[in-house]
């Protein structure tokens, strides 16, 4: 790849890929070879940008599951959460961002071409505007994966990479002035609406998606740039009228089946995306609502009592790790749960849940057995109807003797709803925009609502997204709606596996631990103890667990299931929160060498990936850019685990 973006002088050549999107989707309207100046229109650019952006399943399945959900903790998978980096997926994604860059720059040159050749087109100027928010958002993709990027866009073959700070001002500026110059009272020509998949060039939503995106930029420089941040985000959220906080008004694209970048980027079945220990310490116990409540006759013999851990089964599962739950399996259904879970991931053993993903016999097996050292059976798991999850890392011996915990038929894996490519791909919802605002209100910042307002709000459309009503089209739900459940969740003072509650107004803090019986697992033996609530080095130094931006950001990772893993992994980044467990170490990571065996029990920036090596191609296309960018990530360097400039150190 030798460049970034692409010269004026290529748009005719580039119009023959683009011709493709205009008019309809699935269809081409025009001979490519026949394109001629009147036909390569700035909408046709834009467009293409767009559905580009949701990702092919080849890039899909890798960028957005495997490093976003990954590092975001959305679902259990070792890879770049145990400091893995592939050259590889990274070139596909480094090489696929380029082209939708490319693509929304040539239609902003193009725009601001005609204009400048007299062309007096009323909706031309906001065509221009809309490119430039577009442009944004995908520079801050970007940026976020790998820190330092080119902003100069054609200003060269090889384009300089400015330092994370430069590139984030310059987001600041471009959504200021480019959602300030849109006007909406401009009358589109007919047909124009067609080349816009997520708005249909609607330009007060592309208004309130521009204020929305620069909220969450300001917040992102809430630990390292605090008066840049506040700035930023005021102005940004001066007004609710500016800011996406209906469904109508959410920024997210229709999938389809097939393979291309409309087909659904969670839509792989060999891929199981397990439910994460993360999301699934943070749902246990958190806000009070019964799983009895909340599941239907077949399931109430498998519920547990409160304060049941499960089985202890030492030789098996591992306990080098800072997972609260780790060591046990349950052998049944929690007895309360967000309820959410249920609705995201399902029970095993489910089959006839029209939301249960049927990927042949392995997904309905539920029979896997505990073996010793030499492959004898030492005890046989009936996994029906439990609710498990396992931490990601090094198992080292227990993980082959334990055929149960990697095997999808056994665990809580991810809804069909998200695998059938008919859905909607979500870039920005409405509870992001509460939780946002929650935030700013906590820190003291002046917010059109209050902190405890926005942060309901959010709770409340977070929930009412899982309800059959939300999105028929997706045809794969779970009989039952969750809505009913809000005003007890919001008073719950009840606390998760992690130390968190619901209820805003209760910020006191959980006891070190809480009693829990269990059984012994190999002889059925009763046992008690204490669950203690782990302790996150990486927020107040582990000092705080239930205050109200852990509250905040708790359900913000909730609610960014499964559609946000990268603003997931962002905000455990900047913050440190929500509690994200240590991967199992029975053997040292390689690819994290300061976590290992006396110190797993610590939280340590050093044990998350942090961000994306550059593609090995861009030191041989690009070798001074190249520099550049390694210059401004600092003493790390181009490593996994360099903390981007807003992040924790």
């Amino acid at each position: 790849m030798k460049t970034l973006f692409n010269k004026p002088a290529l748009w005719l050549l580039a119009s023959a890929i683009f011709v493709s999107s205009c008019k309809k989707f699935d269809e081409i309207n025009e001979s490519p070879i026949a394109a001629n100046g009147d036909q390569v229109q700035v909408e046709y650019f834009i467009n293409n940008s767009i559905i580009g952006a949701q990702m092919n399943p080849d890039v899909a399945e890798r960028s957005f599951v495997l490093y976003w959900k990954t590092a975001g903790h959305q679902h259990s998978v070792t890879a770049i959460s145990g400091g893995t980096n592939d050259d590889g997926w990274t070139s596909a994604y480094y090489n696929q961002v380029s082209e939708w860059l490319n693509h929304v720059n040539s239609g902003i040159q193009l725009a601001e071409s005609k204009i400048a050749s007299g062309d007096s087109r009323a909706h031309l100027k906001n065509l221009l505007q809309v490119g430039r928010i577009w442009r944004a958002y995908l520079i801050a993709e970007m940026s976020d994966n790998f820190g330092p990027v080119p902003i100069n866009a054609f200003k060269g073959t090889n384009p300089e990479f400015a330092d994370v700070k430069s590139v984030y001002y310059y987001l600041f500026t471009e959504l200021k002035d480019a959602s300030s110059k849109l006007d909406l009272t401009v009358a589109n020509p007919t047909g124009l609406s067609n080349h816009d998949p997520a708005y249909g060039y609607d330009y007060t939503r592309w208004k309130k998606f521009a204020h929305s995106l620069w909220m969450r930029y300001a917040m992102r420089l809430s630990e390292v740039d605090a008066t840049k941040a506040k700035s930023e985000f005021e102005t940004a959220a001066a007004s609710l009228s500016n800011i996406i906080t209906t469904k109508a008004d959410m920024f997210q694209v229709k999938e389809r089946d097939g393979w291309d970048p409309l087909t659904g980027v969670m839509s792989r079945s060999w891929n199981t995306q397990l439910i994460s220990a993360s999301f699934n310490n943070a749902c246990l116990g958190l806000g009070g609502i019964k799983s009895a409540d909340q599941l239907g006759a077949s399931f109430q013999s498998a519920i547990k009592p409160a304060g049941y851990i499960g089985l202890k089964l030492d030789d098996h599962f591992s306990t080098k790790t800072n997972d609260p739950s780790a060591g046990y399996w349950l052998d049944g259904l929690p007895n309360t749960i967000d309820p959410r879970a249920y609705k995201a991931f399902i029970i095993p053993g489910d089959v006839s849940n029209p939301a249960f993903a049927d990927n042949g016999n392995d997904s309905k097996n539920t029979k896997r057995n505990l073996v010793n050292a030499t492959g004898g059976v030492v005890k046989e798991i009936e996994a029906k109807n439990t609710w498990n999850a396992r931490a990601a890392g090094d198992w080292g011996a227990k993980g082959t003797m334990n055929q149960v915990v990697t095997y999808e038929g056994t665990m809580p894996r991810m809804s069909r709803r998200f695998r059938q490519s008919k859905s909607y791909r979500i870039f920005f919802a409405p509870w992001e925009t509460y939780f946002l605002l929650a935030e700013a209100a906590e820190r003291g910042w002046t917010v059109p609502i209050s902190g405890k307002a926005a942060y309901e709000a959010g709770i409340a459309l977070s929930f009412k997204f899982w309800d059959k009503d939300w999105d028929d089209s997706a045809a794969a739900y779970e009989a039952g709606n969750i809505s009913n459940f809000t005003a007890a969740y919001l008073t719950s003072t009840d606390y998760n596996r992690l130390g968190t509650s619901v209820n805003w107004d209760h910020t006191t803090e959980p006891p070190a631990g809480r009693a829990v019986t269990f059984k012994n697992g190999y002889t059925g033996a009763d046992g008690s103890g204490t669950m203690i609530y782990p302790k996150n080095d990486l927020y107040k130094n582990g000092t705080v667990k239930n205050d109200r931006l852990t509250k905040i950001i708790t359900q913000k990772f909730i609610a960014a299931f499964p559609w946000m893993p990268l603003e997931a992994w962002s905000d455990h980044r900047r913050l440190g929160l929500p509690f994200f467990e240590n991967p199992v170490t029975e053997n040292n990571l390689p690819n994290l060498p300061a976590l290992n065996s006396s110190n797993f029990m610590t939280s340590n920036v050093a044990f998350f990936p942090q961000r994306l090596r550059y593609p090995s191609g861009l030191q041989n296309s690009n070798a001074a850019g190249y520099g550049q960018a390694k210059t401004a990530l600092g003493t790390g360097g181009d490593a996994v685990v360099t903390p981007l400039w807003w992040a924790k150190k």
